[in-house]
């Protein structure tokens, strides 16, 4: 067939009759599934963005015909840097520039067939949207939770901006990969530390990869233990108080770290001159490897009462650490090597490993276990004023102002007397002013410090008043957004009460692993603060998450190490080659990338191969949420099935299925076979492992053509629908043949014979329940009756799962936590 005969008739009439247009308050069940808001970049999609979006769309289809109300909306998270960084470069307002990235990226989205509601499609960058932004933000600000300090943050002088600690990886910029230097700035902050004990709860109840709730966990590194008091042998009889975790270790330490940004440290600077002021610089180097600085000052042990030495170190900022620590050789890589590199002598504290180790060498701990110590040692510290019980979080506030054009202003000013004033509601949106030129200064300040026609202003009374130039993060648009979806056109608030109440939460959003500790984060925090003062009435955004895989690709150099495109890259007899050459050329596998040439449009391949032979192709490739090898070879093979299916049931080979009673023998082996591959077909949806339904499909297939007229008589109209989410053009276009309309919205089919029997489902040996619904393949079983099971196994870890095919699974797990 015509590799894309039918695209272009069917997305029209998707369009013209707006199909997947979806409105409030239908008297059905509602199923909101969305994907992460993409950043329309110059480049374009790629084959490994479209995985999840086609992942998506398939469920959706599925579940308006199961007769849900879906909401499928899509959007832009378009304020950024590439966006500012090219208009720096050129002179284009990056307003031009996003508009025409977002107009590629629809067409792009359109091209592959999704059924986005795009009546309902937002732009952050848009005033209309960021209107509300500025409007929550002062929701924020009214609860205490946006406050202003100085302080040392990380400056990329390529980027030309200041980044917060989780945009920072090493000391690097997580985008772009380029050195960061710490710098003194006043900056806007955020109190999420002051949910961390909300955000810690809340996953509990999160359907969420373990592997994510994880990273949230240790990202916010909540953690018990005690302020101990170390007095500093100085003439103004300084106290330096270190947090430990671990007060068991104390007869262990045998220095205080501090990081450059302790207080005691700047107050040394003020007092001893420039001298230690530059030494501290060079020991700040990002080029330096872990070092330490002697201060030349000791501190009393609080149980020895020895004299340890204090130290500026290089590693305490990067980790997020605690601006002093306690150097503990016996129990920490990193102190053992400065201290080796120092020579600083120790003693071993621990007999044994450290999980089960016995106190040694610890006064009166010795011969206890740690946990043992640690109680004792805690006791004694606090009885003695020593010491007080405290929880701290290796998380720290939210670095939330930037000093660059393309964000959203904040709606704050400040009066004469320098007195920080918020924006009246009434006034919103408080717009973006047009600028000559969009560098940030050379000592970093804003560009909007230039606009001085829009920084000064006046109140109602005619008092002068002077804007905040600084801008909010990419992150503040995309931390509310998959709520204005439910609710776009509304211009008297953000959203009403009703449409959330009527969506309530996302029930799954798929995206990027990338995203654990910043975006979730984020939009996590930003909507408990909602929860908390009745703007929304659940207190979790995302009910499921589900991180896709990425698509890797071949990238080749040629011998002089140059980077070679993918198209002049020829496979001849077992290896690469130049084109037209003997050249033979070096592969490596690695995530697509622009700067390495192994980009894979979808443009093309839909334009060569089709539309639906693209889409199938995309998920057969490999399970949803795995990464994924591209292999152009592979297409073809989907192909070739969409081919057979549309040669079986075109329009000459049959007459469509009767209403009537049905003519002919009836065939229990096909509809058997059609009954187990339906039932995979189904347990896809659970797993989301779409690979194994086209597969089924693919095997079936092979079965329909050997008993072709029964197929068409009693089986082709279930099949078409049960693969129209995966092919919806070629499926609606069988489906108007076969003399029927609305496919979109017809039932889902069910298998009218089984092969497969009730597959017992046991905990610790004891059955629970059954699973009616099994494949009798293995990974698909497990997910379903885990899934089946989920009540019974929260709160227990399970370590392993014995399975035998249409017969049991057994989970093996703890006891209730």
């Amino acid at each position: 067939m015509d590799s894309d005969q039918f695209r272009t008739k069917w997305q029209r009439l998707w369009a013209e009759n707006n199909i997947f247009s979806v409105k409030n308050f239908s008297e059905k069940p509602t199923y909101y599934v969305l994907d992460m808001f993409p950043y329309p970049s110059g480049n374009g999609l790629h084959v490994g963005h479209a995985v999840g979006y086609i992942g998506t769309d398939i469920i959706a289809r599925k579940k308006r015909m199961d007769g849900f109300n879906v909401l499928h909306p899509m959007g832009w998270d378009a304020f950024g840097l590439p966006a500012e960084q090219y208009a720096i470069k050129t002179g284009v307002h990056p307003a031009e520039v996003t508009k025409v990235n977002c107009e590629n990226f629809k067409r792009q989205l359109m091209l592959m067939g999704l059924s986005y509601d795009w009546s309902r499609e937002i732009d952050t960058s848009d005033k209309k949207y960021y209107k509300w932004t500025q409007f929550l933000f002062l929701k924020l600000y009214e609860q205490g939770l946006v406050y202003e300090k100085e302080e040392n943050v990380w400056w990329c002088e390529e980027l030309r901006t200041v980044l917060a600690n989780e945009e920072v990886i090493d000391g690097r910029s997580e985008r772009g990969d380029y050195i960061c230097i710490k710098k003194p700035l006043k900056q806007w902050v955020m109190k999420i530390t002051q949910y961390a004990d909300k955000l810690l709860d809340g996953l509990d109840k999160l359907d969420w990869p373990e592997s994510v709730k994880k990273m949230q966990r240790e990202w916010i590194g909540r953690t018990e233990g005690v302020d101990v008091d170390f007095k500093v042998l100085d003439a103004a009889g300084t106290t330096l108080t270190v947090f430990t975790g671990e007060p068991e270790t104390l007869y262990g330490v045998n220095a205080v770290f501090l990081s450059d940004e302790h207080p005691y440290v700047k107050t040394l600077i003020l007092d001893s001159g420039s001298a230690l002021q530059a030494n501290i610089s060079l020991l700040l180097d990002p080029k330096n490897a872990v070092d330490g600085l002697f201060l030349e000052r000791f501190a009393l042990h609080p149980l020895t009462g020895k004299e340890i030495p204090i130290y500026v170190v290089n590693y305490l900022a990067i980790d997020g650490k605690e601006d002093a620590i306690l150097s503990v050789p016996d129990d920490d890589p990193k102190a053992q090597e400065l201290c080796k590199q120092l020579d600083i002598g120790h003693v071993k504290v621990f007999d044994g490993n450290h999980i089960q180790a016995i106190l040694q060498n610890s006064a009166s701990i010795n011969g206890l276990s740690r946990a043992e110590a640690r109680a004792q040692i805690t006791d004694k510290l606090v009885l003695s004023h020593a010491a007080v019980k405290k929880v701290r979080y290796r998380m720290r506030d939210w670095l939330f102002s930037r000093q660059r054009y393309w964000g959203e202003p904040f709606p704050l000013y400040r009066n004469a007397d320098g007195q920080v004033v918020k924006a009246n509601y009434c006034e919103l949106p408080i717009e973006l002013p047009l600028v000559e030129n969009f560098s940030p200064g050379p000592d970093g300040a804003s560009p909007l410090q230039c606009a001085q026609d829009w920084v000064t202003c006046e109140d109602v009374s005619g008092n002068p008043l002077f804007r905040v130039t600084d801008t909010m993060p990419g992150w503040a648009g995309s931390c509310w957004y998959y709520l204005r979806f439910m609710d776009p056109h509304n211009q008297a608030q953000p959203f009403s009460k009703q449409s959330t109440e009527y969506w309530n939460q996302v029930d799954l959003y798929v995206g990027g692993a990338a995203h654990a500790t910043m975006h979730l984060l984020y939009a996590r925090f930003w909507h408990k603060v909602l929860f908390d003062v009745g703007l929304v009435s659940f207190d979790e955004p995302f009910k499921k998450l589900y991180n896709q895989g990425l698509v890797t690709a071949d990238a080749f150099k040629d011998a002089t190490g140059r980077i070679v495109a993918v198209d002049e890259a020829e496979y001849r007899d077992g290896k690469y080659c130049l084109k037209d050459t003997d050249d033979e050329l070096q592969v490596f596998n690695t995530k697509m990338s622009k700067s390495l040439l192994n980009v894979v449009v979808p443009d093309t391949l839909i334009k060569e191969y089709g539309v639906d032979t693209f889409r199938v192709y995309m998920m057969f490739m490999g399970p949803l949420g795995q990464n994924k090898k591209w292999d152009i070879k592979g297409i073809k093979g989907c192909a070739r099935f969409l081919n057979r299916v549309l040669s079986l049931l075109d329009n000459g080979t049959g007459s469509p299925r009767s209403h009537g009673k049905k003519s002919g023998v009836s065939n229990e082996r096909m509809e058997a076979l059609w009954g187990k591959a339906l039932l995979k077909v189904d347990a896809s949806f659970v797993t989301l492992n779409f690979n194994t339904a086209i597969a089924a499909f693919m095997e079936f297939i092979n079965e329909a053509e050997k008993s072709k007229a029964y197929f068409i008589e009693h089986i082709a109209e279930d099949f078409i629908k049960a693969l129209f989410p995966f092919a919806p053009h070629v499926c609606s276009e069988i489906w108007e043949r076969l003399g029927r309309t609305d496919i979109d919205y017809s039932e889902w089919p069910k298998a009218r014979i089984r092969l497969v029997k009730a597959t017992k489902i046991y905990i610790n040996g004891k059955h629970v329940d059954d699973l009616l619904d099994g494949t009798g393949e293995e990974q698909s079983d497990v997910e379903q009756a885990r899934s089946k099971v989920s009540d019974a196994l929260k709160g227990r870890s399970v370590f392993k799962v014995i399975y035998a095919p249409n017969q049991i699974v057994n989970f093996l797990c703890s006891q209730d936590a």
